[in-house]
């Protein structure tokens, strides 16, 4: 009796190996789609989207990269780096659709408008605090930022 109890569990737990490993080769490669469905095509990288722009105070437009951050308070804003370092926000068009917490790390493509705008200190010092940054940091921001900012309407994240 024995015998046949450790042999169900080594069964089991070998079982249950094999189906972590799927899961996780499966979510590796998985493609989520968030508010207005859409493709990836003609999507530029996010370091190109300010010398596409040129002069235009806004633009539709379809980026990919990076997510840099997201906001973790729950998942109403994302950030993706560019090559230069500089982080481009993304919210989401009437807060019909939020981001994973985790998203950080996975590429993502938007599409929907971009825009030139001034972003105020309460702004701002929200951001910081859904980002889940410090006091000092979230009491250091004094001043607003004219910033290039981005609403999406759709998401695809890889």
């Amino acid at each position: 009796m024995k015998k046949l109890i450790i042999a169900s569990i080594a069964a089991f737990t070998l079982a249950s190996c094999n189906q972590t490993t799927n899961t996780t080769e499966k979510s590796a490669s998985k493609i989520e789609y968030y508010g207005d469905k859409i493709t990836e095509e003609n999507a530029i990288d996010v370091s190109e989207l300010a010398a596409k722009m040129g002069d235009a105070t806004e633009m539709e437009v379809k980026l990919t990269g990076v997510i840099d951050e997201v906001c973790q308070k729950k998942g109403c804003w994302m950030t993706l780096k560019n090559a230069n370092g500089e982080s481009l926000r993304i919210t989401f068009k009437d807060y019909a659709f939020f981001m994973p917490k985790d998203g950080s790390g996975r590429v993502a493509i938007a599409e929907g408008i971009a825009k030139v705008e001034e972003t105020s200190v309460a702004d701002l010092q929200e951001y910081a605090k859904d980002a889940g940054k410090s006091a000092e940091e979230i009491a250091a921001i004094t001043e607003s930022e004219k910033e290039l900012v981005f609403e999406a309407s759709g998401v695809i994240l890889k």
